[in-house]
Formats: structure tokens, sequence, C-alpha cells
């Protein structure tokens, strides 16, 4: 399942996936995987992204429905 909700979020803050990536340690492609539902991080990594983008866990990741 897409993460549109992590994008839209990075979007807003005006970062790429490379910037956002940096910012947490990753690779770019991590966080491209994360987006198109491909990858599914650690509790641990989406805490990092969570942080990184003034967001909490159930903004970000909780699945409506």
């Amino acid at each position: 399942m897409k993460n549109l909700k992590l994008k839209a979020a990075r979007i807003e803050k005006d970062l790429t996936q490379a910037d956002l990536a940096k910012q947490i340690g990753v690779t770019r492609q991590t966080i491209g995987a994360i987006e198109k539902g491909e990858y599914n991080p650690t509790i641990k990594l989406c805490v990092s992204i969570c942080k990184a983008l003034g967001k909490t866990l159930d903004e970000l990741f909780w699945e409506e429905g």
C-alpha cells in the first residue's frame, strides 16, 4: 500500500527524497520504497521520519479502515 501521507508531508516541507534520506541516515531508495509501499520500515525508522517531518506516527503510518 502506497504511503501517500509520507510523500505529502515530505513535499509540504519542501524536501526531496534525497533530502529526507540524508537527514535520517538512509538512502533515497529507502524513502522511495517506503512511499511506494515496497518496504516496511522499522519502528525506529518510522520515528526518525516523523521527527524530521514534524508529524506523529498516526499521521504518517496509520492505515485507515
